[in-house]
């Protein structure tokens, strides 16, 4: 039997965001009898002490190709926004690696020469992956752009019991503190709610000085419970089990959006909105208008979507077990790091201890063409 191949992953930092919580979910699950797992990041963060408890060796510092002479890796997998990156890649490339993945997390295009040394750009939504090749006209069909979804721990919210009937009614969001990962709707849903619903709890992770105010400026605080962010799965699941639904609203939208994916694991509905024109919109591939919950586009109609799934446990339910089935089918850890090395095992390996030359470049792109709207919401 041969040795493991190491992988060596790479990220910006250490954080608890969900690019990096997904690298952390993918490398613990990784076969040790087929690959080893390292881990560089170029700032350090409360995950580097979460991958050291697991026994996944961690280097943090701004020199990647002196982590890579250390560790001698088969694969380099980079978790990147994947637009041009050219230092990033140049040590990259200077690594000689037999082969190299990058998860591309924002669908963001890089058109450079050094991208030509990746093997591998793997989208964590289908929709990422239409817009790419719609907006830069990408041939995608082929084995080099893949799809693989985030990772889910679905185990850690298996306990969650989902909508309690009789429970008091209790909407929640999860979010970091940042304005930019807000949405006005994420507000202005609430006195439509409080007037159908008056004994609606709404409890916030992640709140915005802007939506405290927001909240205050209205009289609404004794309706509205902020709290703490959290840590790990064990207190997100703790939060998930007090609530009926997730009220999801980002400006931006979600690339894939890993807080929708965990509660959908913990038997919740989810409630979110469409984005316009080229904007990310996977919420509405992980949420099925009508099966796994409910989109809605304006302060009345998501209200109204708040009302209809708190007032119908049965439908809560239905809709909240529907997407359970569907996290553990598509986004749980063990299903996507199965899907994760069979990717690495079309790879080529190393040759006698012999790194791969870097490649010169390629120009494997199209010419870009007009996007297809109906290409990418398709």
């Amino acid at each position: 039997m041969s040795a493991p191949r190491t992988v060596l992953h790479v990220c910006g930092g250490l954080g608890l965001g969900g690019t990096e919580k997904a690298m952390q979910l993918l490398a613990a699950a990784l076969d040790p009898g087929r690959y080893r797992p390292v881990v560089h990041a170029f700032a350090d963060g409360p995950r580097r002490a979460q991958l050291t408890a697991l026994g996944i060796p961690v280097h943090v510092g701004p020199d990647l190709l002196r982590t890579a002479e250390r560790t001698t890796p088969d694969i380099i997998h980079l978790h990147r926004a994947g637009w041009p990156e050219p230092r990033l890649l140049r040590s990259v490339a200077l690594a000689g690696v037999a082969a190299v993945v990058e998860t591309n997390v924002f669908g963001r295009y890089d058109p450079s020469p050094r991208a030509a040394v990746i093997d591998r750009h793997l989208f964590v939504s289908a929709f990422c992956l239409r817009r790419y090749a719609a907006v830069h006209g990408v041939d995608v069909s082929g084995p080099r752009h893949r799809v693989l979804y985030n990772p889910v721990d679905t185990a850690a919210f298996a306990a969650c019991p989902g909508p309690t009937p009789g429970a008091p009614p209790v909407v929640g969001r999860v979010s970091r503190a940042d304005p930019g990962k807000w949405s006005a709707l994420a507000l202005e849903f609430l006195p439509r709610l409080l007037a159908r619903v008056p004994g609606v709890e709404y409890r916030i992770i992640g709140g915005t000085r802007q939506a405290r105010e927001w909240t205050a400026a209205r009289g609404l605080g004794a309706r509205v419970r902020f709290m703490e962010p959290v840590a790990d799965d064990a207190a997100l699941a703790e939060f998930f089990s007090g609530l009926g639904v997730l009220a999801h609203a980002n400006d931006t939208g979600e690339t894939f959006g890993m807080v929708i994916a965990e509660a959908m694991a913990a038997g919740l509905p989810v409630v979110t909105h469409p984005c316009p024109g080229l904007r990310d919109n996977a919420q509405l591939e992980l949420v099925e208008h009508g099966v796994t919950g409910l989109v809605a586009a304006t302060p009345e109609a998501y209200a109204a979507a708040l009302v209809r799934l708190l007032t119908d446990p049965a439908l809560a339910r239905r809709m909240g077990q529907a997407g359970r089935a569907k996290a553990r089918a598509l986004f749980d850890t063990r299903v996507v790091a199965a899907r994760l090395m069979d990717i690495y095992d079309e790879l080529p390996a190393r040759a006698a201890g012999i790194p791969r030359r870097p490649q010169p470049f390629e120009n494997r792109h199209a010419q870009p063409r007009r996007p297809s709207l109906r290409a990418l919401h398709g």
